[in-house]
């Protein structure tokens, strides 16, 4: 499981021009799911950015987790994560999670984050949708975890 996460100032997400999620402060992650990627990946990873230190505190260190600063976040699915692009031009997508593998542990990863008391919004799995994100610093992390055999 691949998770990119963006410290943000603000974040929406919007469908043919609606908005379904909307935040201040916070998180935009986005989570890309491969084949062998479970419950475990999906719940590690959420403590892991419920927990991350990489909010300024008042001397200007990045010393506080998004709980910690009462931020919110937004979890995108993002199986582009998975893209292959060693050959060619085309990005090859062979290596991503099919829909009814990753829908689950993409919705499994915003319930835990949320249960880790960071509120948490999402966009639509498989929508087209429009992500804007106002990054703040900028602050782009990318984490992973690889399924357990």
């Amino acid at each position: 499981m691949r998770v990119v996460l963006q410290r943000v100032n603000r974040g929406r997400v919007s469908i043919e021009g609606h908005t379904v999620a909307e935040i201040g402060r916070g998180l935009v992650i986005l989570v890309g799911v491969g084949p062998d990627d479970t419950q475990s990946e999906a719940h590690w990873l959420a403590e892991k950015c419920a927990g991350l230190r990489i909010f300024e505190d008042s001397d200007g260190k990045t010393n506080l987790s998004i709980r910690q600063v009462n931020g919110e976040a937004i979890v995108v699915s993002q199986f582009t994560l998975y893209a292959d692009t060693r050959k060619g031009r085309r990005p090859s997508f062979i290596k991503a999670a099919l829909p009814e593998v990753a829908e689950p542990l993409v919705k499994a990863f915003a319930e835990h984050l949320e249960s880790q008391g960071v509120p948490t919004l999402a966009g639509v799995f498989g929508a087209h949708m429009l992500v804007e994100i106002d990054n703040d610093g900028p602050v782009t992390i990318l984490l992973e975890r690889e399924a357990s055999a």
